[in-house]
């Protein structure tokens, strides 16, 4: 189990959702509802939903407001959304992999696929990219939790399989079945996660710079705000000084 190493996180810039805060309530609450309705309207009965109370909750959404989302869930209006995957190439060769909530599959993929085309990337076929990423689960702490070796000691008891801790927080690597098994594990030693969700990491990143590197920031910026996207992954490597000029 590797401690120390350092990680780029494959969803671009954790805070760029942040300034649009009613665009990312709408996107939590849909996965709530989704979840909700897939399984028990019951966090401790329903991991699904459990995680996305548990992401929702770390970016300050009101207790309301969850609570609601869980209701329509059960209501006579309720919407059905498909979870739908779209996988593609972005700028500099980056593979990106985009999952959406939809209730019009056509709508979806002619937005994620002009996204795509006026970005410098193109769509691919399913399976396209996937093979080169390994489908995880990821719980995510910030650096306030505690320091490396702490983390790590609290993720080896929980039964973890890797961490990697950095300035910006810590990332802890399961098995999918074991997501939330050790989630709740790693309650009592570092209390509530900010998220506990599956992820797509990648085998390989590409670095990029310069013109590719704006244009994929772009073109994660567009996918992003397309409310039927919850979550943009990829293989990149952006460095620091990239992004500061980006910023």
């Amino acid at each position: 189990m590797a401690g120390h190493s350092k990680f780029k996180n494959i969803m671009y810039r954790k805070g760029a959702q942040d300034k649009k805060r009613s665009a990312l309530f709408s996107k939590l609450s849909r996965e709530i509802t989704v979840a909700a309705k897939m399984g028990l309207p019951d966090p401790d009965a329903n991991a699904r939903l459990r995680a996305a109370v548990i992401a929702a909750r770390a970016q300050s959404m009101p207790k309301d407001n969850i609570q609601r989302a869980i209701d329509k869930a059960t209501g006579n209006d309720a919407e059905n959304y498909e979870e739908i995957r779209y996988e593609g190439f972005g700028p500099g060769g980056v593979a990106l992999i985009v999952e959406a909530l939809s209730d019009n599959r056509n709508r979806t993929a002619t937005n994620v696929r002009t996204a795509f085309s006026k970005n410098g990337g193109n769509l691919g076929a399913s399976g396209s990219v996937s093979h080169g990423f390994e489908r995880l689960g990821l719980i995510e702490y910030p650096a306030s939790a505690g320091d490396a070796d702490k983390v790590l000691e609290a993720a080896i008891e929980g039964g973890a399989d890797d961490v990697e801790s950095d300035e910006d927080g810590h990332r802890i690597w399961t098995s999918i079945d074991s997501l939330h098994e050790v989630a709740r594990a790693l309650e009592p030693m570092l209390g509530e996660a900010e998220g506990a969700k599956l992820a797509w990491k990648p085998s390989t990143e590409v670095e990029v710079r310069g013109g590719d590197a704006e244009q994929l920031m772009k073109l994660i910026d567009t996918l992003e705000e397309d409310d039927d996207v919850q979550t943009v992954w990829g293989n990149y490597d952006v460095p620091e000084e990239e992004l500061e000029k980006l910023a």
